[in-house]
Order: structure tokens, then C-alpha cells, then sequence
């Protein structure tokens, strides 16, 4: 399968990328920087120049595609509104440029705010809609491309995709507590995230390419529920750092834009994902990549 990918050179990105080259399909990656760009050619991808905000291009990545992965968002955490719209107008490139083929569109979601009280599952719906929503309320305006012949599929990723290399959450939450010279956790730290290693994250979006129905929502979950006070503690311990509560009202002037998601539930289960597409986790779980290290070389921004 020829595969279109944007934020093909981002972190779950660069890994999709391999998998789908290991498993002999061809890719093209949309690239915005030289850097980028260099780099999906030396892994034997094609490049089409280019970011979110041109469409043109998109579509043209899309319309000469047999599958499309978009995976790419600006995540301006300063100016989400710029973020969403930029997501929610790709999403809709994407499917306009598929609209009538049948071939799959794989939309990056997540577990956030899907459920209260419990691990969300993949039977509950995405609550955000419309252009204002989080993401733009891409998910379902990607589903709104079902009954016009494109098998759309959400994967919902786990709060954090981790791995050595990675800079998302976690490494901004390591980076916070080199900065304080203290592992912090929100309140109590009760609450859970749910946690997958990038590996097995690019493999289940690689399956769900390959063969999940349309309308399908897939869990990029391989732990459900680490609370927050044992990352924190795991955090501390790997740096030699105290660990201490943080008051909900100080936590983003402590930990930056990460404190407004360290306090939430992002608990999640994949079973559904699992026995549909047979996909089970092998990579290390989230407490043994910060104990082997993972996030070592991270450092205060």
C-alpha cells in the first residue's frame, strides 16, 4: 500500500514510518523542514515539502495516496485555537481528497475526557465536537466521512507514547522537576494515566491501516492506569530528586503547559482494539523505560 503520512518525522510519526517500511509498504512523508525531509529519505521514504497549513498539498498527498495516516499537529500549547483549527482543516483536506474510495484514513486521537469516573474504553464516543472543540473535533469530523465512502479510523493514543527520545509529556514533566530540583505530582496523585511504548503504538496504527473496519476506534493502550504519584516517585527516584505534592492551583506554574493535563484522569483500556486486531504490547511499560534511563538526557527547556 502507497501511504500518505503527515508528521511523518514526529515522534509517533518516525516510528509508523519504519513499520510500515519493515512491513513492505512504500511511504511518502509530509516534511517542513530540510532536517525532516533528509531524514524519511535516508529511511526509504518520499517527501512531499510542506506542513499543516498547506492544504494544497495535503490534498494532493492525499488524493495520490492508497491510505492516508495523519498523525501531525502543531501542538501550540500558547495558541490552541490556532492548533485546533490548523488539525480540524487537515482533517478535512484529508477526507474530501478520499471521499468515494473506500481507502482507510487513520485520524490521531486521544483518551482524554472520554469518560469519567472509569478507564474510558473504545465504546465511548468522542465528546468533543465542532471546530472549537479540542483538536477541532477532528475525530468525529473524520467519522463524518464514513457515509461518503471512506473508511475512517480514530487512534486514540495514551496520554504518553514513550521510548527513549521521546519529548512529549513525560519529558516535560522530567524537565519540570529538573527545574524545581523536586518530582512533583498533582494533589493526591490518584489520578492515572494510561501509557504505551511508541513501538507498540506504531505497530496498532500500522494494523489498524491494514484492516480495521470504518468507523473504528482504536486504544494506542498497554497500561491502563498508572497513577500519577507513582510516576512522580519513579521520576524522583531516577533523578535523585524529593518527591512532593503539588497544589492543583500551582500546577502550571510548576510544571509549565504540562500542568494542565497532570492532574487528569487519562485512564484507558484496549481490549476491544487487542481482539480485533490481535495486536498485543511487547515493548517495556512506562516506570521501566524512566528506571533504564529513557528520559535521562532530558534537560530544562
Amino acid at each position: 500500500m502507497h501511504v500518505f503520512v503527515t508528521g511523518a518525522s514526529g515522534w509517533i510519526g518516525s516510528h509508523t514510518v519504519d513499520e510500515l517500511l519493515a512491513a513492505g509498504h512504500t511511504v511518502t512523508g509530509l516534511a517542513r523542514s530540510d532536517s525532516s525531509a533528509a531524514a524519511l529519505e535516508a529511511k526509504g521514504a518520499d517527501v512531499l515539502r510542506g506542513d499543516l497549513d498547506d492544504l494544497d498539498t495535503i490534498r494532493r498527498g492525499a488524493s495520490y495516496s492508497e491510505g492516508v495516516l495523519h498523525l501531525a499537529n502543531k501542538h501550540d500549547w500558547a495558541n490552541p485555537e490556532a492548533t485546533n483549527a490548523s488539525e480540524r482543516a487537515a482533517v478535512e483536506t484529508i477526507g474530501e481528497a478520499l471521499v468515494g474510495t473506500d481507502r482507510p484514513f487513520v485520524v490521531a486521537s486521544g483518551v482524554a475526557g472520554l469518560a469519567q469516573g472509569r478507564p474510558s474504553t473504545e465504546a465511548d464516543p468522542n465528546p468533543f465536537v465542532g471546530p472549537d472543540s479540542m483538536r477541532g473535533g477532528s475525530e468525529n469530523r473524520g467519522f463524518d466521512f464514513v457515509e461518503q465512502g471512506v473508511r475512517t479510523i480514530a487512534a486514540r493514543f495514551s496520554p504518553t507514547t514513550h521510548g527513549t527520545g521521546d519529548h512529549g509529556f513525560i519529558a516535560a514533566i522530567v524537565a519540570a522537576a529538573r527545574e524545581r530540583g523536586e518530582s512533583g505530582y498533582v494533589g493526591e496523585g490518584t489520578n492515572s494515566w494510561a501509557a504505551v511504548h511508541v513501538t507498540d503504538a506504531a505497530r496498532l496504527v500500522r494494523l489498524g491501516l491494514e484492516g480495521a473496519p470504518a468507523g473504528t476506534r482504536l486504544h494506542a493502550v498497554a497500561e491502563t492506569a498508572i497513577p500519577t504519584r507513582t510516576i512522580a516517585e519513579a521520576i524522583g527516584d531516577g533523578l535523585g530528586l524529593p518527591v512532593t505534592s503539588i497544589d492543583p492551583q500551582d500546577a502550571v506554574s510548576h510544571f509549565g503547559f504540562i500542568g494542565r493535563f497532570f492532574g487528569m484522569e487519562m485512564s484507558a483500556t484496549s481490549e476491544a482494539t487487542r481482539d480485533l486486531l490481535g495486536w498485543e504490547p511487547t515493548g517495556p511499560g512506562l516506570l521501566e523505560d524512566i528506571a533504564a534511563g529513557a528520559y535521562s538526557d532530558v534537560r530544562v527547556a
